[in-house]
């Protein structure tokens, strides 16, 4: 089939056509004839790379009305936002932030991308353009099982569905063991290939060889490993080479932030590749000591990626890996559920990574997904992943990963807190005033799907309770209605437990002297919730914070003998600490330096402490109560 076939309007053909794209691939055949051209429900499960942009396009471009595409991850709408702004004749809109906006604006383009977040605070904010959508998009809808952000999407297309009953679904998945589940949710047909224009061949290395699934083998020359040499190190930096060396691009996947940068600075000892402009052009984006040693890695080819690194270091990395001014990066397994990086090699020197106090094995579909980042179309004439091992474990990792089929998508609709926050969002967005309402309307969710036999509206009765008790919602016999804080806590997009907590520190803010309420009150507040990221606090530094909260005691809301669990607010203070520094000019390279963060790591809690402090801001208005701090600590955070 040709993309000439399609009906698509000539200007769309020719765009097509001069990028290379004239034949359609076979999952995108079976798409079409799934009739995702004629307004028809598809769910395509198919590998990286098989088309399936391509496939959301052609929906959106077909659609009788607005499109909507939603990722799990604001660089991934940027990237998407760009391609599809390529499209001739399409007006494209992004939007992902700002919880508390309907953001009107947005109806008037052809083209929305959107984090399902950014989209679910739109339909609670009572955004008039989701009604007008034609076509909605999911991309990594896989991720319907993710803590956290599962839960969000799920209950996104499940409203979805209900305020407009016409719409047309598409969507986009990894390869899971039950995508026939995810179709019969959404009533869509399934698309289900293994197809890839670029074979893949995957293996796992032991003792200076890789054995792969097709029975091929690579023989691999790896130096005598000397007593302070890491085996498997040595295994991935001569599996990387040589690929370079061969003409390819490798993306190598180690456990943890300080092994890719550490696999990234003995890389760089070979000299793969010299890129000396790049690696000026990389110093020229700041000066932290991160910074600096990415872009000495860089000079020689190398770059490494994790969520440490400042949004602009990382969108380099991967724009310059894309361009291929860089032959390698070393990163942790989040690259590979995020952006379009493929290289011709993958390699995954770790398997298990820590959780609490343990190692655990990662999961298959995490392993599955880094190695499908191998094989460029158009540019590699195969793709192939190994994964770094010893004879000892070589078959447990054939098993667990190059034959095993991924892990099934399960609904993790039922976790508590999720519960609290979605059951308060469809009382307050109008949706629902009963136990029977809220479980009609959960009857559309995935979770429901999956577990027809429980009663939802005994699954959210002691949700109701906790919500009543935190003064969100208020009960009259079998009526239920979100209060003033329960609206403003929905409309602000926090959570129920952050909105609860901020309100308990509002109230005891204005029990305090008013010259103990400062910056540090307003910091300690919004820190010490669940919507802020947590701050590692080693224990070395804890006796410091120890310190550092004792002096500053009278300024919390929280008194120390009651801070339970007591760590969990020790490191709150921490981050509350680094922000007040930041807030009052302290430079990124001190607060990295002195409390052991990323770059990245600040730029994120940053943006989440803006975001809490307006919310906090907000919460005090429903409360008849002002204070000032939390709107002048504010403004102090931005740059």
């Amino acid at each position: 089939m040709r993309v000439r076939d399609l009906p698509l309007s000539a200007t769309l053909v020719s765009h097509y056509e001069s990028n290379g794209i004239e034949e359609l691939y076979p999952p995108q055949v079976a798409a079409v004839e799934a009739g995702i051209a004629d307004g028809g429900r598809v769910v395509a499960a198919i590998p990286t790379a098989s088309g399936k942009t391509f496939i959301a396009e052609l929906a959106m471009l077909t659609a009788d009305g607005p499109g909507l595409y939603i990722v799990p991850l604001r660089a991934l709408a940027r990237e998407k936002y760009e391609t599809f702004a390529k499209l001739p004749g399409v007006s494209v809109g992004i939007s992902t932030g700002d919880f508390d906006s309907a953001e009107e604006d947005l109806g008037e383009y052809d083209i929305v991308v959107a984090t399902s977040e950014k989209v679910d605070s739109a339909i609670r904010n009572g955004a008039s353009w989701v009604e007008d959508l034609a076509c909605v998009v999911v991309d990594e809808v896989h991720l319907l099982g993710a803590p956290g952000r599962g839960p969000t999407l799920e209950i996104t297309l499940a409203t979805l569905q209900r305020r407009v009953p016409d719409l047309q679904l598409v969507a986009l998945s990894a390869t899971v063991d039950n995508p026939e589940v995810i179709a019969a949710w959404l009533d869509a047909e399934l698309v289900e290939s293994t197809w890839r224009p670029v074979s893949l061949r995957t293996g796992v290395y032991a003792d200076g060889t890789v054995e792969f699934d097709d029975d091929s083998s690579l023989s691999v020359d790896v130096p005598p490993i000397g007593p302070n040499d890491d085996g498997a190190t040595e295994a991935t930096v001569s599996l990387v080479a040589d690929a370079v060396e061969n003409g390819g691009q490798c993306l190598a996947f180690v456990r943890s932030r300080r092994e890719a940068e550490t696999l990234a600075d003995r890389l760089a000892d070979e000299d793969l590749s010299p890129a000396p402009e790049l690696g000026d052009e990389l110093a020229e984006l700041g000066g932290t000591t991160t910074g600096e040693r990415l872009s000495e890695c860089a000079r020689t080819g190398v770059g490494f990626h994790h969520a440490g690194l400042r949004s602009t270091h990382r969108a380099a990395v991967e724009n310059a890996f894309r361009d291929r001014r860089l032959s390698v990066i070393c990163a942790t397994p989040t690259l590979a559920a995020g952006v379009n990086v493929p290289a011709r090699r993958v390699v995954i020197r770790d398997q298990k990574r820590y959780t609490g106090d343990s190692m655990t094995w990662i999961p298959v579909l995490d392993v599955h997904q880094m190695c499908g980042r191998a094989g460029r179309p158009h540019l590699d004439p195969y793709g192939e992943a190994v994964l770094v091992g010893d004879e000892s474990v070589k078959d447990e990792l054939v098993e667990r990963y190059v034959t095993a089929d991924a892990e099934a998508v399960d609904s993790q609709f039922a976790d508590p807190e999720a519960l609290r926050t979605h059951v308060l969002s469809v009382v307050a967005s109008g949706f629902a005033d009963s136990l029977d309402g809220i479980a009609d309307v959960f009857s559309a969710t995935y979770y429901a799907h999956q577990h027809p036999n429980v009663s939802l509206a005994d699954l959210v009765a002691d949700v109701v309770s906790d919500l009543e008790s935190m003064e969100m919602l208020a009960v009259d016999g079998a009526s239920l209605s979100a209060t003033t804080l329960g609206a403003q806590t929905s409309r602000q997009y926090v959570s129920p437990t952050t909105g609860a907590r901020i309100i308990a520190g509002v109230r005891t803010i204005s029990e305090m002297a008013d010259e103990n309420v400062t910056a540090r009150t307003a910091l300690e507040v919004v820190c010490d919730t669940p919507d802020m990221h947590d701050t590692y606090l080693g224990n070395r530094e804890r006796a410091l914070m120890y310190q550092y909260a004792r002096t500053h005691a009278a300024e919390f809301t929280t008194a120390m003998h009651e801070a339970d669990p007591f760590e969990d607010w020790l490191t709150a203070v921490k981050t509350a600490r680094i922000l007040h520094e930041w807030s009052e000019g302290a430079d990124i390279e001190t607060l990295v330096d002195r409390y052991r963060i990323g770059p990245g790591d600040l730029e994120s809690r940053v943006e989440r402490a803006e975001w809490l402090l307006g919310a906090a801001d907000a919460l005090c208005a429903a409360l008849d109560t002002d204070v000032p701090e939390f709107r002048e600590v504010r403004a102090l955070l931005s740059p």
